[in-house]
């Protein structure tokens, strides 16, 4: 099929675009302009700043446009099955870049605010509350982020049987409990202190230490440690709220 002028057109913006891309990296992009970029690969004779702009307009935002349902995301003019996909893997992609580069470098959570940079890539893109088990050794280096619960958008139920089952699969000398409120603040709840202290008497008889339980909104965080949470929660362990 012959090259028509809005073709080359297209061809050369997309080539500038993706040149800017490997020298500059993203910092310099507007938002629309990363969703161009993604959208070159799922859509390739379609205009994609357009796209761009009217899913920004739809959702308000480049991370609702990527936490958008899959279905949702389809049915936006122009979109279709596969752009809707490639544009749900990007935060799918950078929870399991985040756990396999910690798993593979070892990272060391020796303080709160190392733990907090750790958690908070593995709540991106969440729309539902979900709690990790971060498994650590004897150096507090990362095991493994166990997932050990999954919820509703502001409720994640969480059995400290299946918490510490996830522990003693993985070895782990410590661990740091990771929650997030993905439309809310990071500021725990009644529910939370109550999960906490379960927790804390559920691994405290085997001997496995809870460093933490972070709560996670955005780019916010909330230490029970750094708040004396986490002692009170030793303290009062196996009492109702």
């Amino acid at each position: 099929m012959p090259m028509t002028p809005d073709d080359d057109l297209h061809a050369g913006h997309r080539s500038r675009l993706r040149t800017r891309f490997v020298a500059e990296g993203l910092d310099g992009f507007e938002d629309h302009q990363v969703l161009e970029l993604l959208l070159f690969y799922a859509i390739p004779r379609r205009d994609t700043n357009e796209i761009a702009h009217l899913l920004l307009t739809r959702y308000g935002s480049l991370s609702a446009v990527l936490e958008a349902d899959p279905a949702d995301l389809a049915a936006t003019p122009g979109i279709g099955e596969a752009a809707a996909s490639l544009l749900a893997l990007v935060p799918a992609m950078t929870r399991r870049y985040a756990m396999d580069r910690a798993r593979q470098d070892r990272t060391v959570l020796d303080s709160t605010e190392r733990a907090a940079a750790f958690a908070v890539p593995l709540m991106a893109g969440r729309t539902e509350e979900v709690f990790y088990v971060v498994c650590l050794d004897s150096r507090l280096r990362v095991l493994v982020p166990a997932l050990v619960s999954e919820g509703m958008l502001d409720h994640a139920r969480v059995e400290p049987r299946r918490a510490v089952e996830a522990a003693l699969r993985h070895k782990a000398h410590s661990v740091i409990l990771a929650h997030n409120h993905p439309n809310g603040k990071a500021k725990p709840s009644t529910a939370d202190h109550a999960a906490t202290r379960a927790l804390c008497a559920a691994f405290d008889p085997i001997g496995i230490a809870v460093r933490d339980h972070l709560v996670i909104a955005g780019e916010e965080w909330y230490s029970f440690t750094r708040a004396g949470d986490l002692a009170r929660s030793r303290d009062a362990k196996g009492t109702s709220s």
